[in-house]
């Protein structure tokens, strides 16, 4: 029988390799056999490539004539009980899709002997394998400049993939074995289902004929470097998220009075970072800035470098996908040991520890807590062993999801949600535009303050004491009064534009941080409300399968808890993002008027001073 299908909505391609379809338009199918979710095939307009197989129903008709192709049944006529093969096609047959990937195509295999390809591969191409895929929340590597090399205590030839056990190949081992459930503290928590599609170690789903009510998939992502599928974000919606999570590891969202907030940390605490010393190693060959950080909570000082605030914030970065975590000051590959520059970076550090510290999950990490406590100097031991832990952490990617405990999902609406997901998009967006200008402005009018005005101020006091020196000349003893008040009204001006080209150091460069700092968190929202827009867009789908009577209402609802799941945490980091919003321009902002007034007091002093020397003329 020749495979045709006829679409029953439209639909709208938007990826490579997908073709548009209209209602009610009849297409020619490569074959009947989906591909999570997708079939390929060619439209009324002779396009070839994939759309969704939930918007078409598989239509059979006879062929024109007999065919020398094997007689009727089950396993010759390309029924249910038929191997998926290409040799199905319409008369003048269709090739399978090419590989859009760079690697030579293997020599195509007997059309009886044709196997599909592996689940998890959007397109044909015979029996190819995918590459591997890269483990989901792995998406940040660790920079490396020429200033913060890996060559000190942390060069340990082992790493996380050679640990028995490891994490790999995107995969989520079961952990029944040594770590099983009779570990203290421990309890499982799945999300897998019959919704997984093509489940990790097993075959892939069967699909019913066509005439028969079929139970629908939600499809998965063709893009898989895209920050819902890296982040683990669509395995854990899709219920395929299987792991242990220890008491410790729980993540509390609760309902405060504005809507979802992460619970207080109950021991708040704040971290000094001073004292920036240079340090040498391998004989003076080598040098870094070594700063002591003082938890209150421990009072025990440690010592940290750059690169290891550099190693943190990959962990983290890593380790929390919806949570935004600050960025570092920027690395700088030459005056690394200049003192302005140190001094800048410090203030940097200042500003992201300050952060670190008040955010109720990043203060209380396990990770972060071995950054602030353990003597590196002193216990390497430790040091190497809580760091292999942080890298070996199972609950990433899609088992993060499984660490956070919500309230009762009755108390969100999925459409109030996407409404103030998207409210909090513009603002986020247009925040960005006004920070950028705001900087641009501050830097611009510093660089004035430094240079122009500064100049300007001492061209002034130059004339005035021109002047004086001209008054000089007429030796007159009732004028050496005025010559001398005009002299020192004219260092006046000169100490005004030293006044000028010191200030922006007090107040408008601690602004400009703090714009820099925010300007971080905002480029890592995208990412976050791009995972929780992903995981309602399933819910969406799912919705639409159970109207149409090709999904169990049990299933749907499934995924719609796991996307409240994730609208609670990204709610909650919204509501703290405001929080410390509100909280650093306030009293950034303050901090900059009080500059302010010094600065023009300062100068009023100086222009007072200068008055004050004509009282005697």
């Amino acid at each position: 029988m020749a495979l045709r299908a006829r679409a029953l909505y439209d639909f709208r391609s938007e990826n490579p390799g997908e073709i548009s379809l209209r209602e009610h338009e009849v297409l020619s199918l490569c074959s009947e056999q989906d591909i999570e979710g997708w079939l390929e095939g060619v439209n009324s307009r002779g396009d070839r490539g994939l759309f969704p197989a939930s918007y078409v129903q598989v239509i059979r008709a006879p062929e024109p004539g007999p065919g020398p192709g094997p007689g009727p049944g089950p396993a010759g006529d390309g029924g249910p009980g038929a191997p998926a093969r290409y040799a199905n096609v319409p008369p003048g047959g269709f090739e399978p899709l090419p590989l859009p990937l760079p690697l030579p195509l293997p020599a195509a295999p007997p059309a009886s002997a044709f196997q599909p390809p592996a689940a998890g591969f959007p397109y044909g191409g015979g029996a190819l394998q995918p590459p591997p895929q890269q483990p989901y929340g792995g998406g940040y590597q660790a920079s490396q400049g020429s200033d913060d090399d890996w060559d000190d205590e942390w060069d340990d030839s082992s790493t996380v993939a050679d640990e028995p056990g490891a994490l790999g190949g995107g995969a989520y081992p079961d952990l029944d074995g040594s770590s099983g459930p009779g570990a203290a503290g421990r309890y499982r928590l799945s999300t897998r289902s019959d919704l997984s599609l093509g489940a990790r170690g097993g075959a892939a789903p069967q699909h019913p004929p066509s005439g028969a009510k079929s139970s629908a998939t939600v499809s998965r992502n063709l893009n898989r470097f895209s920050t819902f599928v890296k982040s683990g974000g669509e395995a854990f919606v899709l219920g395929e998220a299987s792991g242990f999570v220890k008491d410790g590891d729980k993540l509390c969202v609760v309902l405060g009075p504005y809507g979802p907030e992460w619970q207080e940390n109950p021991y708040p605490f704040q971290c000094t970072i001073d004292d920036p010393t240079k340090q040498t190693k391998f004989k003076g060959m080598k040098s870094y800035i070594s700063y002591k950080l003082v938890p209150t909570h421990t009072q025990v000082p440690v010592h940290r470098r750059y690169k290891h605030f550099d190693w943190l914030y990959a962990r983290l970065a890593e380790k929390f996908p919806v949570i935004s975590v600050p960025h570092l000051p920027e690395k700088q590959a030459t005056g690394r040991f200049e003192e302005d520059f140190i001094s800048k970076r410090r203030k940097g550090l200042i500003w992201w520890m300050n952060h670190m510290a008040s955010h109720p999950v990043l203060a209380q990490c396990d990770v972060f807590q071995h950054f602030l406590t353990c003597p590196s100097s002193t216990d390497e031991k430790a040091w190497k062993q809580g760091k292999r832990k942080a890298e070996k952490d199972e609950m990433v990617g899609a088992n993060f999801f499984l660490t956070l405990s919500t309230p009762p999902a009755a108390a969100l609406d999925l459409q109030e949600v996407e409404s103030k997901i998207d409210g909090f998009k513009c603002f986020t967006k247009k925040m960005d535009d006004s920070a950028l200008q705001l900087n641009h402005t501050a830097n611009e009018f510093a660089r004035k303050q430094v240079t122009g005005f500064k100049k300007e101020y001492q061209k002034v006091g130059q004339s005035f004491r021109g002047l004086s020196q001209a008054f000089e000349l007429d030796q007159q003893a009732f004028s050496a009064g005025l010559n001398q008040a005009i002299a020192f009204t004219g260092d006046a001006y000169d100490a005004i534009g030293e006044l000028f080209a010191e200030q922006p150091r007090q107040d408008l460069d601690p602004v400009m941080d703090l714009l820099a700092l925010y300007q971080g968190h905002l480029a890592n929202f995208p990412d976050i409300i791009h995972v929780q827009k992903g995981a309602l867009t399933k819910v969406k789908e799912s919705r639409r399968h159970v109207e149409e009577g090709k999904m169990e209402v049990q299933k749907a609802d499934g995924i719609q808890d796991r996307c409240n799941t994730i609208s609670f945490a990204t709610l909650a980091e919204i509501h703290h993002f405001h929080q410390i919003r509100v909280r650093d321009f306030k009293s950034q902002m303050q901090h900059f008027l009080q500059q302010q007034i010094i600065f023009f007091q300062k100068v009023t002093q100086k222009l007072e001073e200068a008055l004050h020397k004509y009282d005697s003329v």
